[in-house]
C-alpha cells in the first residue's frame, strides 16, 4: 500500500509540473464532449474525453500488471 500512495504522489507532482504542456493537448475539446450554452449558464460534460482517458488508463494498467 505504501508503495502505491507514493507511486501516485509522484505521478500527480509530475502531472502539476508538466500542467503547462499537458493543458495544450486537445483533451476536453473532442467531438463527443457535451456542451450547452444558455444565457449566462454554462453546462460541460467531456464525455469522450473521459471514456479516452479512461481507456489509455486501463490498457496502462493492464500492461503494468502483467
Amino acid at each position: 500500500m505504501n508503495r502505491t500512495l507514493i507511486l501516485i504522489g509522484l505521478l500527480l507532482v509530475a502531472a502539476g509540473a508538466l500542467w503547462p504542456w499537458l493543458g495544450k493537448l486537445p483533451l476536453g475539446h473532442l467531438p463527443g464532449d457535451i456542451l450547452i450554452r444558455r444565457g449566462h449558464t454554462t453546462f460541460y460534460f467531456p464525455l469522450t474525453s473521459m471514456l479516452l482517458i479512461s481507456a489509455v488508463l486501463t490498457l496502462l494498467l493492464w500492461i503494468l500488471r502483467r
